[in-house]
């Protein structure tokens, strides 16, 4: 099988293996440090498996992280396929409005920080829906929090299960058409994703991601200091290359690429920034890990050092999408990747061959790994502790008994993510990403928010708006150009149906959050003012109890 061959670049022109031998090579040498990885990745997690002997433990980690380790842990949760993967595609294809997603997932760490960091450690346990149902009705809220958990994290995992798809399938040099084997791919991920979270727990998928999130930010680094280099750390020749290989001029290093053609995709872009900026703060699997730190304190320790990660990451992914649009060419990313998947891995390759392609895949792979494995806890606990343990069994139910449901919950969630992202493979996964912000921003944000600053709020308030604001986002994406089969992009289907004669996007976005978002608040303040519940009691406890950690859930002892 033939190798990716990158022509009509000139001197830097990088021609892969096109003979049997080499390929074999290349496949063996990626197996290799794939097995690698997974091996020690398994290693820590049967290390951490044995030191899980509560609900705590499982959950939280024992809520024993520093703030530096859960920092780096959060960037390892955050720099996702769609960071490392997506956006230097969306660079790469579509220059400067690609970086646009840079902007709007660091920025929304302020909302996180300013907002929610330290009062959501001080007020819950586990999961969102113990800070949404502490001064209300515990079954409804805890249903429609847990709803809302697992609705958004299967979004997220969407993403990064597509993304291994397309990485793998790079590696192994597997062709585009060869659907079958992304299928495999994929469901190899889900089965190791299943394996990290009912084996190691919170303590086993935060080492994980800690060393992750160190892998990832080496392997960024190389590539951004060897593509710098070949333009002798001048940015602009790098952008004026960029400009000249991506065959669209100097359009490709302007504002309005992608997002200023018309009216509505500018209306677009105002969308996606919403739902990137004020998404993140509503993500399950980002709020779970502020309670794996032992005070407030840590967890704005926490955020901090994950901003300034996240924030230098960010700045490498502007390297490495234009990098790849000089050195390997739109055309040529596009060819192997519809959605620019691709770019990261291709760029490597152009850069040093099949051992750095198949070291940075490796990265790549940690990544998607470590990812799918704090969406599946965080969806999982939501079930276990909120679903089974509050709602079915009242909280009567033994930590055993939660950690057990918590487990099988995450075969369940596994297999469902399996199965959604087999069909979902030709969509970019920056763009998949977008859409779970969307949902997060929705219809948990305005729960969180108004349940933490607003003294009037309510049990109605809080499930209206959590159903309002996924039952909106639900049907705005079901009825907008990502489902719908009227939009083409470059003569190819760009949608969910590929068929262009089933057209019913009466929704004219591709992300609904600009609508979605208000409507959110709007269904939590409705049914707050349609209510005669206020606890003003239990206002006032919940007021001191975030502000000031008194009765916090503290560290497990062993």
């Amino acid at each position: 099988m033939s190798g990716l061959s990158f022509a009509g670049l000139g001197e830097t022109t990088f021609l892969a293996a096109t003979t049997d031998a080499p390929a074999d090579n290349h496949r063996t040498l990626t197996i290799v440090l794939f097995a690698v990885f997974v091996a020690a990745t398994l290693g820590i997690t049967i290390w951490a498996s044995r030191q899980n002997r509560s609900a705590a433990d499982f959950y939280a980690g024992g809520r024993g992280f520093s703030g530096m380790q859960n920092g780096l842990a959060i960037g390892g949760d955050y720099m996702s396929a769609a960071s490392f993967l997506g956006i230097a595609g969306l660079i790469a294809l579509n220059g400067y409005d690609g970086f646009l997603y840079s902007i709007g997932f660091l920025v929304a760490w302020l909302v996180a920080l300013l907002l929610v960091a330290e009062l959501m450690r001080n007020t819950g346990k586990f999961t969102m829906a113990d800070v949404l149902s502490f001064r209300m009705k515990q079954r409804p809220v805890r249903t429609a929090a847990a709803i809302s958990t697992v609705i958004v994290s299967i979004f997220y995992l969407l993403a990064q299960m597509v993304g291994a798809g397309e990485l793998v399938a790079l590696l192994l040099n597997i062709p585009a058409s060869n659907t079958a084997a992304k299928n495999w791919v994929v469901v190899l991920v889900g089965v190791l994703m299943i394996v990290y979270v009912v084996f190691g727990g919170m303590k086993g998928t935060t080492w994980v991601q800690i060393v992750k999130a160190v892998l990832l930010m080496i392997g960024a680094l190389t590539m951004t200091i060897w593509v710098l280099a070949k333009f002798n750390f001048n940015l602009s020749s790098l952008l004026g290359a960029a400009a000249d290989q991506s065959g669209k001029g100097e359009a490709f290093i302007g504002p309005g690429l992608k997002y200023g053609v018309s009216g509505t995709s500018k209306l677009d872009f105002i969308s996606l920034a919403l739902a990137l900026v004020l998404g993140t703060a509503g993500l399950p699997h980002i709020l779970i890990r502020f309670y794996t730190v032992p005070d407030s304190k840590t967890a704005r320790k926490s955020v901090n050092w994950a901003i300034g990660l996240i924030g230098i990451f960010y700045l490498m992914t502007l390297v490495l999408g234009f990098g790849a649009a000089a050195l390997v060419g739109s055309a040529n990313i596009s060819a192997v990747s519809a959605g620019g998947n691709t770019a990261a891995p291709q760029l490597a390759q152009a850069l040093g061959g099949s051992w750095m392609l198949a070291i940075i895949a490796s990265v790549a792979f940690a990544t998607i790994l470590a990812v799918v494995a704090g969406l599946t806890l965080a969806s999982s606990a939501s079930v276990a502790h909120d679903l089974y343990a509050n709602v079915i069994r009242r909280g009567k139910a033994t930590d055993a008994d939660e950690v057990r449901v918590g487990r099988i919950a995450a075969v369940v969630i596994g297999a469902a993510a399996i199965a959604l992202a087999i069909p979902a493979q030709k969509l970019n996964v920056a763009f998949l990403v977008a859409l779970a912000f969307a949902f997060a921003a929705s219809a948990n944000l305005p729960a969180i928010l108004l349940s933490l600053f607003w003294k009037r709020f309510n049990t109605r308030g809080a499930t209206w708006g959590i159903y309002g604001g996924l039952a909106s986002t639900l049907i705005l994406l079901i009825f907008s150009p990502n489902v719908s089969g009227g939009k083409v992009t470059d003569g190819k289907a760009a949608s969910l149906i590929t068929n262009p004669d089933i057209d019913f996007a009466w929704f004219p976005l591709s992300n609904p959050g600009i609508v979605s978002i208000p409507l959110g608040f709007l269904f939590a303040i409705i049914g707050t003012l349609t209510s005669r519940e206020n606890d003003k009691q239990k206002w006032a406890e919940m007021e001191v109890r975030s502000l000031t950690g008194i009765h916090a859930e503290k560290p497990t002892a062993h």
